[in-house]
């Protein structure tokens, strides 16, 4: 296997992690008047990132390489902002809106990577990825 392909599953699985935070932040910190049609939302989503963080980890260990999964390294990884747990819950739709659009961006790359690697089984993980955070993208988009 090529180390790019674990480099790229490195960037998706922390950036994948990241996002899990976000939204599990804004699921505990939503206010206002769709508070409880976000707050279901928002954990329906975070709820839905957890098998694919453990997925993603497991990829990299089985092509041979330990996961770094300090906050050290995610946080080195991480293509998008940190959460601001003090923004309307407006703002924060829009924030997962863009930090899902950096995802999918940087999931289509890894699968790019992995294809140019014959890495089949990576790839699939991270098509269905791409499929899944479209799916949250559609639902947030159409909550604005």
């Amino acid at each position: 296997m090529s180390i790019k392909t674990i480099e790229s599953l490195e960037q998706v699985l922390a950036n994948t992690y990241s996002l899990y935070l976000k939204t599990q932040n804004y699921h505990w910190n939503v206010t206002g008047v769709n508070f409880k049609a976000l707050h279901e939302l928002f954990g329906a989503q975070y709820e839905s990132i957890i098998p694919a963080i453990d997925e993603i980890a497991e990829r990299i260990r089985a092509l041979g390489k330990k996961v770094d999964g300090s906050y050290t390294n995610f946080d080195k990884l991480t293509k998008f902002s940190i959460p601001n747990k003090d923004l309307k819950s407006e703002e924060m739709v829009k924030d997962l809106v863009k930090s899902n659009k950096i995802l999918i961006d940087i999931i289509k790359k890894s699968v790019s990577i992995a294809q140019k690697d014959k890495d089949d089984a990576s790839a699939d993980i991270l098509i269905v990825r791409i499929e899944e955070h479209q799916k949250m993208l559609w639902m947030l988009e159409s909550s604005l």
